[in-house]
């Protein structure tokens, strides 16, 4: 027996308490899940910033690294170009990152292989390290790696 106030019936009523819980619940994972993947977004996209900063510091040390070349031809010089080396690149980078400690910032930092002078002129540096996201790093336990490249070049002016 149903009981019946104002016209309205109880018994549908009833079957319906209850039901907002489960929509606020859905909703709250729903959100939690979105701030998670937008946490960890934000994280590998700064440190990649960071690397980035980095990598162009290396750039312009590495580029100040050239040696002059004056080439002399047929009684008339030659201006002084600027060469730089692919070792000598490397090895100014390597000495930007110990000097200003940017393996303490980041980890599993490292020069590239691909780093060096490909025209003799411009450098190009290569940076690698991992970025190991907030919240999420039980899903990537090695990390997520980032590359970050810059180049200078290297220019003499009067």
């Amino acid at each position: 027996m149903t009981r019946r106030t104002g016209g309205a019936d109880t018994t549908a009523d009833r079957s319906e308490e209850g039901q907002i819980g489960v929509l606020v619940i859905g909703y709250l994972l729903v959100c939690l899940l979105v701030i998670t993947v937008v946490l960890a977004v934000s994280a590998v996209y700064i440190e990649h910033k960071k690397l980035l900063s980095v990598a162009d510091g290396a750039a312009l040390a590495a580029a100040d690294s050239y040696s002059i070349d004056v080439g002399v031809g047929g009684g008339d010089p030659t201006p002084p170009l600027p060469a730089l080396q692919d070792s000598g690149v490397e090895e100014s980078a390597a000495g930007y990152l110990a000097a200003t400690g940017a393996a303490a910032r980041f980890e599993q930092l490292a020069v590239d292989p691909s780093s060096g002078a490909e025209d003799g002129r411009t450098a190009r540096v290569v940076l690698t390290a991992v970025v190991r996201p907030p919240i999420v790093n039980f899903l990537v336990p090695a990390g997520i790696p980032i590359v970050a490249q810059a180049d200078a070049r290297a220019e003499l002016v009067r």
